[in-house]
């Protein structure tokens, strides 16, 4: 394979596009829709789906600088596990959606497998420990930043030591430096996961800190953090639906305030006040 072997599939189709005869570019143009196709089916089902011939998906593939058809098909695969949610979207089932209804049943369905395998007394474990720690991070990178700042924010209410990762201008080591048996960690791991996670997680558990790691259902479960939700985020379009980790994220801030008990309450009554005083509600 030629020196194009580390970039993304879908970065070697686009920069490649201008330069294809007709028909190769029809394919790659084909691809940039729904590079979910090559990773699931063989060349010959390629060619029927994007109407070309066999031929031009062996001189397309080239093109990109792959030696055959298979090693184009492997590295698809793997950015459909880890990557854009491109990857998991094809043609012939697009056709075929009846929107919104259809939408609205999946994201029913996520729900229901999602918490259908995760252990409810582990939510509530996470609370207590959210409650109980000396400090609380979470962590969130690109898209999961969002999430991340939310469940902060909401956290709040009850959880007086918290703080968001990763803030303007300060760095991983400023906040870990001083980790341990006493706090508790919540990182939001989906896709598409930042290049330092693996690292990241490693210095967490390392550190003897309590970590809970929310994730997609493409992640591989681990057994190295104290607890792992993975949550389903499949979708009928082309962007991944995340009404599940909302939905996580609302569990665990009701399982908190129902822990917090009384000492929760005054905390909440104490901000109602505060807000109040500032002219903030």
């Amino acid at each position: 394979m030629s020196e194009k072997h580390e970039v993304s599939f879908l970065h070697r189709v686009r920069s490649t596009l201008s330069d294809l005869p007709p028909a190769e570019r029809q394919l790659g143009e084909f691809l940039c829709d729904f590079p979910g196709e090559l990773a699931s089916y063989n060349a010959n089902e390629l060619a029927r789906l994007a109407n070309v011939s066999n031929a031009t998906v062996s001189r397309f593939v080239r093109s990109l600088g792959f030696d055959n058809y298979e090693q184009a098909r492997i590295l698809a695969r793997k950015e459909g596990r880890t990557g854009s949610r491109l990857f998991l979207d094809h043609s012939e089932a697009t056709a075929d959606v009846n929107w919104p209804s259809d939408e609205v049943k999946l994201i029913s369905d996520n729900l229901g497998r999602t918490f259908r395998r995760i252990d409810p007394q582990e939510l509530r474990e996470v609370a207590r420990g959210v409650l109980a720690a000396r400090r609380v991070v979470v962590i969130g990178f690109r898209s999961n930043f969002a999430f991340a700042a939310y469940l902060k924010w909401q956290l709040m209410q009850v959880v007086e030591d918290i703080s968001l990762v990763p803030g303007g201008g300060e760095t991983l080591g400023e906040h870990f430096a001083g980790l341990g048996t006493n706090d508790v960690v919540l990182v939001f791991g989906l896709r598409r996961r930042v290049a330092v996670t693996e690292r990241l997680l490693a210095s967490l558990v390392g550190s003897g800190a309590a970590v809970a790691l929310v994730t997609d259902e493409g992640a591989e479960f681990r057994n190295d953090v104290k607890w792992h939700f993975r949550c389903e985020t499949k979708s009928t379009g082309p962007i991944f639906n995340h009404t599940t980790v909302m939905a996580l994220c609302h569990l665990l801030l009701s399982l908190a305030i129902e822990e917090a008990g009384a000492t929760g309450r005054t905390r909440l009554q104490t901000i109602e006040s505060l807000n109040e005083v500032f002219g903030e509600l």
